[in-house]
């Protein structure tokens, strides 16, 4: 652990971002980047037109267009959040081969201004689903539940989550 309780940083191998180098606040940028969910051998999402959230410490977090999502699969559930950066998020649940994963993805119908992009789009937890993939790597999630990033060989940690993170 390094001074003032921010930790160590994994140096940035060929290829990959540090999440110590994106910006705080947070911002919303389009990524042509391959994006596919499938569970239960079902594709719930599948796009080359997302947009990525990147924040300090955290790995980035995909919002899929609707036009690029099984969206017969969602239904809306009563759970709200507040972000600081992006205003309020409704959540939804999704059902595929009768199972219903509860509150599995999550959108910014009115965000505020800097976040206009992510706007209608959807976001899902990596977790549940069987397979989560970018640019066909097979997505970690980022630890510590609460949060919804996609960690892979991109990213340099450490990252947001993990024990003794809270106040980094």
């Amino acid at each position: 652990m390094a001074l003032f309780g921010h930790p160590d940083l994994d140096p940035p191998g060929p290829g990959q971002e540090s999440v110590w180098d994106y910006p705080r606040p947070a911002i919303a940028e389009p990524t042509d980047r391959h994006i596919v969910i499938r569970h239960r051998g079902v594709t719930l999402a599948d796009t080359r037109g997302a947009w990525r959230t990147l924040e300090t410490s955290h790995p980035p977090t995909y919002y899929i267009p609707q036009a690029d999502i099984a969206m017969d699969h969602l239904s809306p559930n009563a759970r709200r959040s507040l972000c600081e950066w992006k205003g309020q998020a409704r959540y939804w649940d999704v059902e595929i081969a009768g199972e219903r994963i509860e509150a599995a993805g999550w959108s910014y119908p009115d965000p505020t201004p800097s976040f206009a992009g992510i706007a209608g789009q959807f976001a899902f937890y990596p977790e549940p689903f069987d397979e989560v993939l970018v640019d066909g790597e097979q997505v970690v999630p980022q630890p510590g539940g609460f949060y919804g990033g996609w960690i892979t060989s991109k990213e340099a940690g450490p990252f947001k989550g993990i024990p003794g993170s809270r106040f980094w």
